[in-house]
């Protein structure tokens, strides 16, 4: 459409004046595209938060899944372009005269790109981490209190707003984004979050809830895709268009594709429910232990060094099933070993000290 058409074309006048005009910034917003990686709320976010408060820590990992799975769908349905191969392909530049844009590393993600899912994951995540921030301040009731509590929720959404607008940029200056993708996703964000500000039943879910849901998330997307595909569309059109316009191959990788993601998130919520709901969690963070600031800081400091580990796991990708496989598997093992293993682990040696002590 011509108003679509308009909003791409600006877009990659934005996209060049950042290329142009802020090369200085390039590692600082290199960075801060990393910062919007959804994969770090599962090894670091997650981590610190649901030591510190498990009611928070448990609200956002189903705010990043089921903010995510929305992405998906969203993605799936408004066929959004990536601008560095939308400037290749379009006809609106004569004589073949498209505008140069330069890729990065991470610059060649492979589905589409409306709305975006590092601004989206970002701003939900972070709206979340605020919101339990400022929910131990606004119970102070006295004039001085009152005034800190004001001072601290201006600071706090100050930051807020600081890092989504950091991560946007980011966004667009790799040429990834267009403008009005990274906005969309900030927007869709915050809702997903704001949602789960009223939904208190995630705290007590069963494990059979944790399937029922993982299952009711797969079989929509994947009967989504399925029923259009019969219909004779696409969903993964995006993948060749990224294969064919990435400046170095070597730079696509299988795990930006859409049902990548998919996985991965579907592995993570089952892994919160595995163990939420498993005996060592119980024995350990609802024990007498769980209180001790002690207790919390070793769990903080063990389940982050431990997560870290993983990233040296390389699933294989030369097969693409048991890729997805393996990446369930490592999703779930990754908030199993914050909520159940690590904990249990350092429950264990702090009993035996205690016994030696004695």
């Amino acid at each position: 459409s011509i108003k679509m058409d308009l909003l791409h074309t600006n877009g990659v006048l934005i996209i060049q004046h950042l290329q142009r005009d802020y090369r200085a910034y390039q590692d600082f917003l290199n960075f801060m595209s990393h910062v919007g990686d959804p994969r770090n709320i599962f090894s670091i976010y997650f981590p610190l938060w649901f030591q510190l408060n498990q009611v928070v820590g448990t609200k956002m990992i189903w705010v990043a899944v089921i903010g995510d799975w929305f992405n998906l769908i969203f993605k799936w349905i408004l066929f959004g372009h990536r601008p560095y191969w939308w400037v290749q392909e379009t006809m609106i530049y004569p004589n073949q005269s498209s505008p140069c844009l330069e890729q990065f590393p991470i610059t060649c993600e492979t589905g589409p790109g409306s709305p975006s899912g590092h601004a989206m994951g970002s701003s939900c995540i972070w709206y979340v981490m605020v919101t339990a921030a400022l929910s131990y301040t606004v119970r102070w009731k006295d004039k001085s209190a009152v005034t800190l509590h004001r001072l601290t929720w201006s600071f706090l959404w100050s930051i807020f707003w600081i890092i989504q607008i950091s991560v946007c940029v980011s966004r667009v200056f790799i040429a990834t984004h267009f403008p009005h993708q990274v906005i969309l996703g900030v927007f869709a964000g915050i809702l997903v979050a704001e949602a789960f500000e009223h939904t208190p039943a995630i705290q007590t879910a069963s494990l059979r809830v944790y399937i029922k849901t993982n299952l009711f998330l797969f079989i929509f997307a994947l009967g989504f895709y399925l029923a259009l595909k019969l219909l004779d569309i696409d969903l993964l059109w995006s993948v060749p268009k990224a294969k064919k316009w990435c400046a170095n191959p070597d730079w696509i990788n299988i795990d930006t594709t859409p049902f990548a993601g998919l996985v991965r998130n579907l592995g993570a919520l089952f892994g919160l429910g595995l163990g939420i709901n498993s005996e060592m969690f119980i024995l350990s963070c609802k024990g007498k232990n769980s209180c001790k600031i002690s207790f919390r800081i070793l769990c903080i400091a063990a389940s982050l060094a431990t997560l870290q580990l993983y990233n040296f796991i390389k699933i294989p990708s030369h097969t693409e099933y048991l890729f997805y496989i393996l990446s369930f598997c490592k999703s779930a093992a990754m908030p199993l070993t914050v909520v159940a293993l690590v904990p249990y682990c350092v429950h264990s040696l702090m009993r035996t000290a205690e016994k030696k002590l004695n």
